[in-house]
């Protein structure tokens, strides 16, 4: 109970910090760049009223879904696959660490080309963000397995899929729910990135059409919006990850 309520303190804290943080920039900055809270969460409760937050927001988000289940579901078989088989992944590890380290803005001709204008486009987008941090991680995890629980499945001869599902997946989850947190995350960020360069629908369509048109407020609201969302949902995966990590 101690701990909860110094982790609701601290949250407390860190959240009116941030609001004073944004108010004192607003004072410094002013109306040029800048809307202060009060004005963009009065902006935000007005506009979230209206059907075009509702059809750009469901645009988003069905986008963003479907992105991060491609990014998981890929993402856990490859760091599975190079698990399993060492020789692998030491030669691919580097190659992904690599790929990982490129900007994937750098690939958005290429995407385009494969994927077309439109949603094919930007989950595709979203999805390369997500998958290679899960795989890295899920590879982590399985490599981190005690190897008694390795050898166990082998005596026993099981199968590669139930070795997965009996012995490394168990096993190795807390590490991996670590990698889908910062999936979720990248593929956020990935989907939305999409959406502002390529895309006639979505928040981040929202976002690069205010920039043109120069709309502070409604800058300010959709990114807003965005930090509220990603904050809320990786509140409640840290705290997952963390009991996750305490059990083990």
């Amino acid at each position: 109970m101690g701990e909860r309520r110094r982790g609701l303190r601290n949250t407390l804290v860190l959240i009116i910090g941030l609001l004073l943080a944004w108010e004192l920039a607003y004072l410094v900055v002013g109306d040029v760049a800048l809307r202060s809270p009060w004005q963009t969460i009065r902006f935000t409760v007005a506009f979230v009223q209206t059907d075009l937050f509702w059809e750009n927001v469901t645009n988003t988000l069905g986008a963003f879904g479907l992105a991060l289940v491609i990014a998981v579901l890929l993402g856990l078989a490859i760091g599975f696959l190079l698990g399993l088989n060492r020789l692998s992944a030491d030669a691919m590890e580097p190659m992904l660490v690599a790929l990982y380290s490129i900007p994937k803005i750098t690939l958005y001709p290429i995407i385009l080309l494969a994927f077309v204008l439109g949603m094919s486009a930007k989950v595709a987008f979203g999805a390369i963000h997500g998958i290679i941090p899960i795989a890295l991680f899920t590879l982590g995890a399985v490599r981190g397995v005690r190897p008694i629980l390795l050898k166990t499945g082998r005596v026993l001869k099981l199968p590669p899929m139930a070795m997965v599902r009996t012995i490394l997946f168990p096993a190795a989850v807390p590490e991996i729910f670590t990698g889908l947190r910062v999936g979720f995350s990248l593929t956020l960020i990935g989907t939305v990135l999409g959406e502002m360069f390529a895309a006639q629908h979505g928040l981040g369509y929202l976002l690069m059409n205010a920039i043109g048109l120069y709309n502070i407020d409604m800058i300010m609201s959709v990114t807003f919006l965005l930090v509220m969302f990603a904050s809320a949902v990786n509140g409640v995966l840290l705290a997952m990850d963390r009991r996750l990590h305490f059990r083990a």
